[in-house]
């Protein structure tokens, strides 16, 4: 499967819905999302992607021929890690394991790198979440260590994992 990143659009709102009403996918993401999620709640999440400031959040629909599927993006860090940039995904569970996402990955870092003047783009998955980990080995990012008992998630304390992406400079 071809997968190929593209901006939100408001007729993604149920896909994305779908995608995110799963506790599994949700499982793996930081708290704050709504369960189960609608597509109302779609629409107010692409609708606050298009207002974002275009210098800070790169957010996109990661899509099989043009269908969203899930979400990524890169989001710039302020002050002193104004040059340093998170990462985040998913997408929907009949997706994994195919590849995607290490897809979805690699073109976003070579958009942000290309079209931003961010050097670093790190993410920050929990540790037991190995296909997560292994989705940014094949990237090309680097694992620099583990953030112990850093997240709490569904009532338990879990490690995360620290990767990341080194612009390459001239």
């Amino acid at each position: 499967m071809i997968c190929k990143i593209r901006k939100w659009k408001l007729s993604d709102a149920a896909n994305l819905a779908a995608a995110l009403s799963n506790k599994k996918v949700q499982d793996n993401l930081r708290d704050g999302l709504p369960y189960p999620y609608t597509e109302q709640d779609g629409i107010d999440f692409i609708s606050s992607m298009f207002s974002a400031d275009k210098n800070d959040t790169f957010a996109f629909a990661v899509t099989i021929d043009d269908k969203a599927i899930g979400s990524i993006g890169v989001f710039r860090q302020s002050n002193i890690h104004r040059l340093t940039a998170e990462l985040g995904y998913y997408i929907a569970e009949e997706y994994w394991g195919k590849g995607i996402m290490t897809e979805a990955v690699k073109q976003i870092c070579e958009y942000v790198f290309s079209m931003s003047d961010i050097i670093r783009i790190y993410a920050e998955p929990f540790a037991y979440n190995t296909a997560s980990c292994r989705v940014l080995e094949k990237s090309g990012f680097q694992y620099e260590g583990i953030l112990r008992k850093n997240a709490v998630k569904n009532g338990k304390v879990f490690d995360m994992e620290l990767y990341s992406k080194i612009r390459e400079l001239s």
